[in-house]
């Protein structure tokens, strides 16, 4: 993996979007997508509550940054540079050069294309940059939005662990996909 990217955070174009790094003058859009019931109707936590919610994030988002093992980005739709959603890759395994990706996009954003775009962007970012070999995502099967995006960007269905997470008084499934860059 190319640690040095983690010596200064890594600001990413897109066509339409601008990924940057997350600020305390972010904390009112953070905390409008991470309490929006639209958002987090398949996650698996809690919609946040407060703006210190919102802190304890941008601190875990620091530390996995400084441990160099997290990026994670706002989405700026550049035209009018609205914050539309945010975009990170964690766990990442230097010893089998793999991460996970996981998202968000305001609701009001669904539907145009920003989060394949963002995918897309991020992914060669791993392979071409930090030098990954893999991609995974984590997805409530009842996510059909998210399943297609992904299905979109070329990940594949890996597998389906039946229970394997206890939130909430349930137990939830999961569908685990991956994108090599071969896949691409």
């Amino acid at each position: 993996m190319n640690s040095s990217l983690f010596e200064s955070f890594p600001v990413l174009e897109s066509v339409r979007l601008t990924y940057r790094d997350l600020t305390e003058a972010d904390k009112q859009e953070l905390f409008y997508m991470r309490s929006d019931p639209n958002i987090y109707q398949f996650l698996d936590r809690k919609p946040a509550q407060s703006l210190d919610d919102i802190d304890q994030f941008l601190q875990v988002i620091k530390t996995a940054f400084a441990q160099h093992n997290g990026l994670t980005w706002l989405l700026v739709e550049k035209t009018a540079s609205k914050v539309v959603g945010y975009i990170g890759m964690w766990r990442i395994d230097v010893e089998h050069n793999r991460a996970e990706i996981g998202y968000a996009l305001k609701k009001e954003f669904w539907g145009q294309g920003l989060m394949k775009e963002a995918i897309d962007t991020v992914a060669l970012f791993g392979f071409k940059k930090l030098e990954l070999h893999s991609i995974m995502a984590d997805v409530n099967p009842l996510n059909a939005n998210s399943i297609k995006v992904l299905e979109k960007c070329k990940f594949k269905r890996e597998a389906f662990f039946r229970e394997n997470f206890y939130f909430n008084g349930k137990y939830i499934d999961s569908l685990i996909f991956g994108l090599l860059e071969s896949d691409l």
